[in-house]
């Protein structure tokens, strides 16, 4: 909905974006608000439902911006609430996904999902652009909303009825309110409480939390730069790219021995390229910095087998819940942090730094990796 939603107010331009930007950024901040409920219900609830529902509130808050003149504040506080209850659906997908396959099928089924993912952002931002152009904002969002239902239906007829994990279990107590709360707490801090599952949460967050908040000051380096008009749209584009090849190539062509150990260089890939924009790159440099920062995003490929094979049998989708709610928590908290130190030192100055976090973070993970074989399992 992102170029349909800045169109609203008249033409979008970078200040627009930004606050969509912002919005989806609020939502990933209110997530942990829910204190990974959306998590727990992936586990309680058939997955076919959940998918379902997560199309029908899409399509059900595209279709009150084409129909409703909302204020700004109101549409971009839609976004966020659409954000939020993004982990609660994205659960229950990742939970199918690890239901079905095992070993390395699972990490290409993984794979396939995100080049899928990434696919579908660069889609439904030149289908954005190219539908606003002759119909305006409201007609598009009214066309995401009919889509959003179609995909809605063909989810609902295709794919079989998948019983909840607790209905496989025989398990037929039912928690409510504050019970449910609670069980969600219990959970999670069972899950956090295991070292080998709170370093592999922490490196999958962590990289892609730095990288946020570089791509939250893309739109304010264009402008800074004096870029020409549209010149963002192609910058964040290249975020997407690459994270498609770098699946494409880590995920088809690579065995996993290779993919896992080449876990922290694809994170230090991540990394460099943004301490690039230290030195104020043009647009051409600072699209092929910002496309090789994508290809790095392949070395969650790396992490997959480990991450599954540490969960309990029980509760997997109350774990990818929690991944997907961490993913986007800290993805609101990045562009927050670097925001400010952008406010002191420049926009290229902070993306720099968040390139050297991920830097870091890649120095860490590779010493408890390189320590695990004579540590023992993680209690």
């Amino acid at each position: 909905m992102r170029h349909q939603v800045d169109g609203l107010g008249g033409a979008p331009d970078e200040d627009d974006l930004a606050g969509v930007l912002r919005a989806e950024q609020l939502g990933g901040l209110l997530a942990a608000l829910l204190v990974d409920l959306g998590g727990l219900l992936a586990d309680r609830l058939p997955p076919r439902a959940m998918i379902v529902g997560g199309y029908l509130v899409e399509g059900a808050a595209a279709a009150l911006l084409a129909l409703v003149r909302l204020p700004t504040a109101a549409g971009l506080a839609l976004v966020a609430l659409v954000a939020l209850a993004t982990p609660v659906f994205s659960g229950a997908s990742a939970r199918l996904v690890a239901r079905w396959l095992s070993g390395d099928a699972y990490v290409l089924g993984r794979s396939l999902n995100n080049m899928a993912s990434s696919g579908a952002q660069l889609f439904g931002l030149a289908l954005g652009g190219a539908v606003v152009e002759p119909l305006g904002p409201r007609q598009a969002l009214a066309i995401g909303a009919a889509l959003n239902l179609l995909c809605a239906a063909a989810v609902r007829m295709r794919m079989p009825h998948v019983p909840a994990e607790r209905e496989e279990r025989g398990d037929a107590s039912v928690n409510t309110g504050g019970g449910a709360v609670r069980n969600s707490l219990r959970g999670g801090g069972t899950l956090l409480r295991d070292r080998a599952v709170r370093r592999l949460l922490l490196a999958q967050w962590l990289p892609s939390a730095f990288v946020a908040g570089a791509e939250g000051l893309i739109v304010a380096y264009a402008g800074a730069r004096g870029f020409p008009a549209g010149s963002y749209a192609i910058l964040l584009a290249c975020l997407p790219i690459g994270m498609l090849l770098g699946d494409l190539l880590v995920g088809r062509l690579l065995r996993p021995s290779t993919r896992e150990r080449l876990v922290v260089p694809l994170i230090a890939l991540m990394g460099a390229p943004l301490i690039g924009f230290a030195t104020e790159p043009g647009r051409l440099l600072a699209a092929a910095l910002l496309l090789c920062t994508g290809c790095g995003f392949a070395y969650g490929l790396g992490l997959q087998r480990e991450f599954l094979a540490a969960l309990p049998e029980h509760g997997q989708g109350q774990a990818f819940g929690l991944l997907g709610s961490g993913h986007m928590t800290l993805q609101g908290v990045g562009p927050v942090c670097f925001g400010a130190i952008a406010a002191a030192s420049g926009t290229g100055g902070a993306m720099a730094l968040a390139g050297a976090s991920s830097l870091l973070t890649a120095a860490w993970v590779l010493i408890w990796r390189r320590a695990r074989p004579t540590a023992g399992p993680a209690a």
